[in-house]
């Protein structure tokens, strides 16, 4: 028998199952109420829109280009679309500073392999996004802790990854409802992380996946509108950002973008001409019909729905969750993160509440790139209504409390 993992890439050895990717098995389990994952209530997709945008390129001479190869950077009037978009929170940039990907972790694959070399280092928020350790970690990079408060010199982050013998290359975090905590990074944190990469000389990588999901506060200029009235435009920024429909429209679309300075946005066609030319043309061509015939009234419908879970998951976690647990109090997006007392594993407490209690959520532990932290929950509100957000928190707090008492 060829023993494949001896002439496997060394990089293999860092791919690992997505913890998230399992649990969505769940979601077929129709006895299981599901805070696992963290992704739209197809309920709320504008299947009609998307029904009519179909229609029409089918019916119309467009039909010809739809099912083209196409263009590496993506279909122009789309890239038009979120142009003028992202001017509205202060990203002034062209058609030009737009590339289209296969939804936005594609964007995460393509921006780890431009950047990290074997043993460089990714500053990373400590949790952060699971998808975006997926995608690193097969270029090989160390991870350290990205601090937004300031307590750690610029000297400090060089030693540590010189230790491990590579360069720090960017800091990648998501400023807005973040996966999985759904805090939002405040205006100074966001300054001083300009000042960081001024002073390390290196890129920030900007997830905006929930970018248009608040449901309350102020809004905050993004890390790239910052960085682009500092420096009198896109072209003398830092700052890489990306973004994704599947959030707002569809995600089985597979359509996300990156907006970025020239140099970068060419590196990334020429990737892309290597992996897979071009995105599906067709897909980019309907979520521009259906984005600039109704693309605010779609995120006024699903605010709306979101919102109010989220208050219901509040309210309820209030209402059953034992004292001594705490958790976030997020302004927009789909999730909520629980930290409950130390000592306690939420891999363990997962296995223990889909046996008896019927509730899924995602331990937390994973979304750390040291491991740590297990007695973390990311809890995503975005796919059950009030009532059985209500039911499975009382069952999970049920669930916890019993857990804590017998600890005692």
């Amino acid at each position: 028998m060829l023993d494949w993992e001896q002439i496997f890439a060394t990089r293999s050895s860092r791919m690992r199952a997505s913890e998230i990717r399992e649990l969505l098995k769940l979601l077929d389990q129709p006895d299981i109420i599901s805070f696992a994952g963290g992704i739209p209530d197809p309920a709320l997709f504008p299947d009609v829109a998307f029904k009519e945008a179909y229609a029409d390129i089918f019916s119309s001479a467009q039909v010809g280009s739809a099912l083209q190869y196409s263009v590496s950077e993506g279909y122009k009037p789309l890239r038009e679309w979120i142009a003028r978009d992202v001017a509205k929170i202060g990203i002034d940039c062209t058609p030009d500073n737009v590339f289209i990907t296969s939804g936005s972790q594609q964007a995460l694959d393509y921006l780890g392999k431009l950047f990290l070399s074997p043993n460089d280092t990714a500053l990373v928020t400590w949790p952060t996004y699971l998808g975006a350790l997926s995608a690193f970690n097969a270029y090989e990079p160390n991870y350290d802790q990205l601090s937004l408060n300031g307590n750690r010199t610029p000297e400090a982050y060089r030693d540590t990854a010189a230790k491990t013998g590579g360069a720090v290359k960017f800091a990648y975090l998501s400023a807005d409802f973040s996966n999985p905590t759904g805090e939002t990074i405040d205006l100074a944190a966001r300054e001083k992380l300009l000042a960081l990469a001024d002073e390390l000389d290196i890129a920030i990588l900007e997830d905006a996946a929930y970018q248009h999901l608040r449901y309350d506060g102020e809004a905050i200029p993004p890390i790239m509108a910052l960085d682009i009235a500092r420096r009198g435009g896109i072209e003398n920024t830092r700052t890489i950002y990306s973004g994704s429909f599947s959030k707002t429209l569809a995600p089985g679309l597979r359509v996300g973008f990156v907006v970025a300075a020239m140099p970068v946005i060419r590196k990334l066609v020429l990737m892309k001409q290597a992996a897979d030319l071009h995105s599906s043309t067709i897909n980019q061509i309907a979520i521009e019909h259906v984005a600039s015939r109704g693309f605010d009234a779609q995120v006024a419908k699903i605010r709306a729905v979101y919102s109010k879970r989220r208050d219901a998951m509040l309210a309820a976690l209030d209402k059953y969750m034992p004292k001594t647990a705490t958790w976030t109090r997020p302004e927009g997006g789909m999730f909520v993160w629980v930290t409950l007392p130390e000592g306690m594993d939420g891999a363990e407490l997962l296995a223990k509440s889909i046996a008896t209690e019927k509730v899924a959520f995602v331990p937390g532990k994973a979304f750390y790139a040291d491991g740590s932290n297990a007695n973390t929950l990311r809890m995503s509100f975005s796919c059950a209504d009030e009532a059985m957000i209500d039911e499975g928190i009382k069952r999970l707090g049920r669930l916890v409390s019993n857990a804590i008492r017998t600890a005692a």
